[in-house]
């Protein structure tokens, strides 16, 4: 089911309007690597009147598949989605988080599918049931020789977790070398942590989007989005459209990134 708002964005208007947009962005100011933090799917569930979250939940799904598409097609590299924090396996009813890990773990095998896109699971593997746990080991296994766009799929996922989990690999490694913790402190840097992280090797992201009008970081990617661009988007995840895409990506070709300096 469609809501309106999406309904509406398929006229001659519309095309003559993202066309439009397309123009404005310079191939070389488009990101490298975008983030995506989908929110709103129980909000879309209740305004439509459906009883269960589940409904929004995977209409939110269907719109990450066309959201990497498009991102696809625009020449994005890098594409990270959060779709399950540590704290939503402890906080979230039961029932509603069941309908989501089997959700996730549908839409993890179909992008497996999808193109030539490298999927990966970003996220500790251990908190999660064994059957979601299985599948993204499989997906990423699946697509691992894949040389199209990279795919992030933030599951279980935490980013203060992720940076402990950083610090113990790194800690573990330089043990296994004999070498003293004084030593190792002296000499850790900020490099070292970015290779021990999930998504080591990986640019950082140039362009956090997150939908449904929030304007917090929900502990996702803390150390990689140091010098994120910011993007927020009124309408809720599933009503996501292309323009709100490319608007997102105008502004931040616009945008003078100074990296602290």
């Amino acid at each position: 089911m469609t809501s309106g708002r999406e309904s509406e964005g398929r006229g001659p208007l519309y095309r003559l309007y993202s066309n439009r947009l397309r123009r404005q962005i310079p191939p070389a100011s488009v990101p490298r690597h975008v983030a995506m933090m989908i929110d709103g799917n129980r909000r879309w569930a209740r305004q439509l009147g459906y009883d269960s979250a589940a409904h929004g939940h995977r209409a939110g799904a269907a719109k990450m598949r066309e959201f990497l598409r498009w991102c696809d097609e625009l020449g994005v590299k890098v594409v990270s989605l959060y779709l399950l924090s540590i704290d939503n396996l402890s906080k979230r009813d039961s029932k509603e988080l069941a309908d989501l890990i089997e959700i996730i773990a549908e839409l993890a095998d179909e992008l497996s599918h999808e193109r030539d896109w490298r999927v990966q699971h970003v996220g500790r593997a251990a908190p999660l049931p064994q059957e979601l746990a299985r599948v993204l080991a499989d997906v990423q296994e699946r697509t691992a020789g894949n040389t199209g766009m990279h795919v992030n799929l933030a599951v279980g996922y935490g980013g203060r977790g992720e940076i402990v989990d950083a610090v113990r690999s790194i800690i573990t490694q330089y043990d296994q070398t004999g070498g003293s913790l004084e030593e190792l402190a002296e000499s850790l840097t900020p490099e070292q942590i970015g290779e021990h992280l999930y998504t080591g090797g990986q640019p950082d992201p140039d362009l956090v989007i997150r939908t449904s009008g929030e304007q917090r970081l929900s502990d996702f990617l803390l150390w990689q989005s140091a010098h994120s661009e910011f993007y927020f988007v009124e309408a809720l995840g599933p009503d996501l459209r292309e323009v709100d895409l490319l608007r997102a990506i105008r502004d931040y070709a616009r945008r003078d990134r100074r990296f602290g300096k």
